[in-house]
């Protein structure tokens, strides 16, 4: 049991602690409003049980071992992060400018949070070196891991559902034009400064 606990806390202490997805999920609410935000945050999550069942069933390890796949994950993800960084300093819509088709765009938010989560092979890192210390011996580790990787991703949907609406609540002041500009290019270069981190990530 208190293991248990221990778990549920350190899951809302790293799901709560600032990083991509945070950076993702503002500058989506921000730019597109709480749904599309919402999408994006189902997106994310959604990358992490496809984490969740690689760890479980041994595709995170076969990662770990091999470098050269380390490094087309990690440069694939590093470059699709800094894409998004880059792309926050050219994104100011213009007026009269055609609203884009509604599936494209439920597309596209859910795309990216799935995509930047993915793509990250420190996401497979944390779910191979952090759920195992919670696992039983003499229990099946496989159900145990997957338990605890659809515990962790329903912690994520819940805080970051609370993120966005928080988010979604301050959108009246946070899409000033000024602020607006500087939200942007803040949450942008957010991105690229862990694009590059990735990029330079060594293999553990």
């Amino acid at each position: 049991m208190n293991e248990f606990v221990t778990f549920i806390l350190l899951s809302l202490f790293v799901v709560m602690s600032p990083g991509i997805d945070t950076a993702l999920l503002t500058k989506r609410t921000i730019s597109d409003g709480k749904t599309e935000g919402f999408k994006m945050a189902l997106g994310i999550t959604s990358g992490s049980l496809v984490h969740t069942f690689a760890a479980a069933f041994g595709l995170s390890a076969i990662l770990m071992q091999s470098a050269a796949a380390f490094e087309i994950i990690k440069y694939v993800g590093a470059i699709y992060l800094i894409y998004l960084g880059v792309s926050s300093f050219f994104s100011k819509k213009e007026k009269g400018e055609e609203v884009p088709d509604q599936r494209a765009v439920k597309k596209s938010a859910f795309q990216q949070g799935l995509f930047s989560n993915v793509l990250n092979p420190k996401v497979a890192i944390f779910f191979l070196t952090f759920l195992p210390q919670f696992v039983h011996a003499e229990s099946g580790a496989a159900e145990q891991l997957i338990l605890m990787g659809l515990i962790y991703t329903l912690l994520s949907i819940l805080w970051f559902f609370i993120y966005v609406f928080f988010i979604h609540y301050l959108r009246t002041w946070l899409t000033t034009p000024k602020v607006q500009g500087w939200m942007e290019k803040a949450t942008g270069t957010v991105l690229i400064g862990f694009g590059l981190k990735l990029a330079f990530e060594k293999q553990p």
